[in-house]
C-alpha cells in the first residue's frame, strides 16, 4: 500500500484527535480498511515468523514442569543456548548491545555478582556497602561531568542517584521536573521541549507524568534547531533537552546555546548523555575534540549517563545527575503515613539487585580513569576508521558530524536493503527513519583486529548486492516501507505491538 507523499505531508500536520478519528473513519471503509488491514497482516505474519524461526528448539516448555529439572541439565542448556548466541556480539558484528565484553572482564563481573546476588540497597542497614556503592558511583559520574560534590552552597551541589538504566534516569529527571513546576511554579501539567532525535524515553516520561512533550524538528545535520527549540518554549515549560549525544546520528546537540537560554527564561535543561556520557567525558584526553556538554555550563541543571553502557558495566545501572540537592528531593518518593511503616525510595523501583550496583562500582574502580582514557581512544580511533570506509563507498552518505555513532543514508540505494544484507552476513545495525538511513555504535567489540576491515568491506558487498535486484518479501525493509507509507501513527504502532505480541507468544 502506497498513499502519496502529498497526502502523507497534509495527513501528518493534522492534530492527533483528528487523525484518530481519520483513522477510524478510514478502518470502516469497505475497500480502504481491508487493504490496510491485508497489508498489515502481511507485515505482522512476517514478524511473527521471523521471531518464530529463531526460537531455541530446546525450550519447548507449555507449562512449569511438574518435578524441577536436575540442575546440571538446566545449566547445560544454558551453556548451549550462550554458546550459540556469543559469537555475534563476541566478534564484534553488533551496533551498541555489548560495550566491553572482554572475556576476563566478563569472569570478573560474575564474580562479583556471586558476592552479592542477595543485596537489596532498600536494606541499607543490613548492606551498607551497597549504600556506599552507589554514593561512590554518583561521586565518580558527577566529577566527570562537570560537578562537585563538595560545594557549601546546597543549590550548587551536583548531586544524584542510580536507576536501572537511562529510561529510568530521564524519567526521574522528568518526575523531578514536573513536581517542582507544581509546587514552586503552580503548572498543574507543563511541557517538555526536546529535539526530534531524543530518546523516546521521554514520550514515555511525558505520557507517564501527564505533561506535553513538544518535539522540534532537527537541522540537516541531525542537530537540534536552537531557534526552533527557543520558539516552543512558553511559560508552562518545564525543561529543555539536549542529547550529547544523539541515538541515531551519534551527533551532540548545541547543549551551551540551549542551556543559556533555559538558564535565562529560569527552566531546568536536560543533558541526555546516557550513550555519550562515559566516552565525551575521556574524548579530549583521549586525543579527540568534544563540546561542552556537562554542569560546566552553567545552565544545565540535570543529566543522565548509562554506567552500563560505556561505562562498562553489565546491564542495567544508569546515573541520573541534579545540580542542587532539592531538585533530586522532588525525584524521591514518600509516604508516611502506611501502616506498612515509613517508607521512601529515591525511585520508582523498591527493591533493587545490590549485585548490579557492586557490578558497577568494582567495573569503574578497576578500570580508573586511564583505562577509559585509553579505551575512548580505541572506540574513537576505530570509528574515525570505519567512517572514511563509509565515506569511500559511492553510494553512501554520512548523515552530520559523528564521533563514534555513525549513520549513513544514500539517495541512490534503498539503505533498508542494505541493511537487511548486512544481517544475511551477520551484522546486527540499527535502521533509522527521517530520514531512511542505518547506524553502527562502535564498542570496544569493535576495536578487535579485523572487524572495521570486515564491516567496511561487507558493507560494500551490501550495497551492490541491492543493485538491480528485486525487493524483498521480508526482513526489515518491508516492515520500514509499510512504516513510512502508513500516514497514521496508530497504524504503525499496531505493527509494533504486534512484534511484542510475537515475542510473549510462547
Amino acid at each position: 500500500m502506497e498513499i502519496p507523499a502529498a497526502a502523507q505531508a497534509v495527513l501528518s500536520r493534522l492534530p492527533k484527535g483528528v487523525a484518530r478519528r481519520l483513522e477510524g473513519v478510514l478502518d470502516k471503509l469497505p475497500f480502504v480498511g481491508d487493504l490496510v488491514r491485508a497489508e498489515k497482516k502481511k507485515v505482522s505474519d512476517s514478524m511473527r515468523e521471523s521471531v518464530r524461526k529463531h526460537r531455541p528448539t530446546e525450550l519447548q516448555f507449555d507449562a512449569l514442569p511438574q518435578a524441577g529439572l536436575p540442575q546440571a541439565q538446566v545449566l547445560e542448556t544454558l551453556r548451549t543456548l550462550s554458546a550459540r548466541e556469543s559469537p555475534m556480539w563476541r566478534d564484534g558484528r553488533v551496533s551498541g548491545g555489548v560495550y566491553h565484553g572482554d572475556a576476563e572482564h566478563l569472569r570478573f563481573l560474575d564474580e562479583v555478582y556471586s558476592l552479592y546476588s542477595q543485596a537489596n540497597p532498600l536494606h541499607a542497614d543490613v548492606w551498607p556497602s551497597v549504600a556506599r556503592f552507589e554514593a561512590d558511583l554518583v561521586a565518580f559520574t558527577s566529577k566527570l561531568m562537570g560537578g562537585d560534590a563538595k560545594l557549601e552552597d546546597d543549590e550548587r551541589v551536583v548531586c544524584g542517584t542510580l536507576s536501572s538504566g537511562g529510561t529510568e534516569s530521564i524519567m526521574l529527571a522528568m518526575k523531578a521536573y514536573r513536581d517542582l513546576g507544581r509546587e514552586q511554579r503552580g503548572i498543574k501539567h507543563g511541557n517538555i521541549v526536546a529535539p526530534m532525535s531524543a530518546h523516546p524515553a521521554f514520550d514515555k516520561a511525558a505520557h507517564t507524568m501527564n505533561v506535553e512533550l513538544r518535539r522540534v524538528p532537527v537541522d540537516a545535520d541531525g542537530r537540534a534547531n536552537v531557534a526552533a527549540m527557543k520558539a516552543a518554549v512558553d511559560g508552562s515549560t518545564l525543561v529543555m533537552v539536549g542529547s550529547a549525544v544523539s541515538f541515531p546520528h551519534g551527533v551532540v546537540d548545541p547543549i551551551e546555546a540551549l542551556s543559556d537560554f533555559a538558564r535565562e527564561k529560569g527552566i531546568g535543561f536536560h543533558t541526555d548523555a546516557c550513550l555519550g556520557g562515559f566516552i565525551l567525558a575521556f574524548a579530549r584526553e583521549a586525543g579527540f575534540s568534544a563540546p561542552r556538554f556537562d554542569f560546566s555550563l552553567p545552565g544545565v541543571t540535570s543529566m543522565s549517563a548509562d554506567t552500563h553502557k560505556f561505562g562498562y558495566s553489565a546491564k542495567g545501572t544508569s546515573v541520573v545527575l541534579y545540580r542542587g540537592r532539592a531538585l533530586r528531593r522532588h525525584q524521591y518518593f514518600t509516604t508516611p503515613e502506611w501502616p506498612g511503616g515509613l517508607y521512601v525510595t529515591p525511585g520508582f523501583a523498591g527493591s533493587r539487585p545490590g549485585a548490579l550496583i557492586a557490578m558497577a562500582w568494582a567495573t569503574m574502580v578497576t578500570i580508573g580513569h586511564e583505562g577509559y582514557v585509553k579505551h575512548t581512544r580505541a572506540v574513537l580511533e576505530t570509528a574515525r576508521e570505519i567512517r572514511r570506509g563509509i565515506e569511500g563507498i559511492p553510494a553512501l552518505r554520512i548523515v552530520g558530524d559523528p564521533l563514534w555513532v555513525i549513520a549513513f543514508t544514500s539517495e541512490s540505494v534503498d539503505v533498508y536493503r542494505v541493511l537487511d544484507e548486512m544481517a544475511k552476513l551477520g551484522w546486527s545495525l540499527n535502521g533509522l527513519q527521517h530520514p531512511a538511513a542505518v547506524h553502527l555504535c562502535v564498542t570496544l567489540r569493535h576495536t578487535q583486529p579485523g572487524v572495521a576491515e570486515k564491516f567496511i568491506a561487507d558493507l560494500r558487498t551490501s550495497v551492490d548486492a541491492v543493485r538491480g535486484t528485486p525487493p524483498p518479501k521480508d526482513g526489515m525493509a518491508p516492515v520500514y516501507g509499510l512504516a513510512s507509507s502508513l500516514p497514521f501513527k496508530g497504524m504503525v504502532s499496531d505493527l509494533l505491538c504486534a512484534y511484542v505480541d510475537a515475542l510473549y507468544d510462547a
